[in-house]
């Protein structure tokens, strides 16, 4: 299994207790690989991610190369997660074609933009397609925007993820990570 995690992780390094849940879930499931491309809504988490031992957290240029890398993740031996915004959901349609084809198992955890209080209108349109765009790719998704049913559609969709090999994602309402303020 996992390696030990280091004290930073017990300490939580400021992380929201659903991102703390979430992490314990990561390590329940053995996930040793986490794709990232820099997101207000998942940084607790990618904190957590990045200071645990037995995680190699990878910062992306685009969330495309998050398919790659759990891909390969998959084919080493490992399980991966991948953490990515609504809008980065729209990089990665031509590649989620390439984990349905290939059978290999992808959890997805997607912040959502476009929605609660949204300041930016460019977010809006990928934001109301995420969940369409999604689903017509044969990803199973799940939603919530409650804090307290995140952790359980987390660990479900983990165990659903590795044991059909399939891709999955859990998208993160906008009103639970908060709006963003500029």
């Amino acid at each position: 299994m996992n390696a030990p995690h280091d004290a930073a992780v017990e300490t939580g390094l400021d992380a929201m207790p659903w991102q703390r849940a979430i992490h314990a879930a990561f390590t329940e499931a053995g996930i040793a690989q986490v794709g990232y491309v820099p997101d207000a809504g998942h940084t607790g988490l990618i904190n957590l991610c990045e200071a645990d031992n037995a995680i190699d957290a990878t910062v992306l240029t685009t969330e495309e190369e998050g398919v790659g890398l759990l891909a390969g993740a998959w084919l080493g031996g490992q399980r991966g997660a991948l953490l990515m915004q609504s809008s980065g959901v729209g990089n990665c349609v031509n590649m989620l074609a390439f984990a349905q084809h290939c059978r290999f198992p992808m959890l997805i955890l997607v912040t959502m933009r476009g929605e609660w209080e949204e300041f930016n209108p460019w977010q809006e349109p990928m934001g109301r397609a995420t969940q369409a765009a999604l689903s017509l790719m044969g990803v199973v998704v799940r939603r919530t925007d409650d804090a307290d049913a995140l952790p359980g559609l987390v660990e479900e969709a983990l165990t659903e993820t590795f044991a059909r090999n399939l891709p999955s994602a859990v998208l993160i309402g906008q009103k639970l990570i908060g709006a963003k303020k500029w």
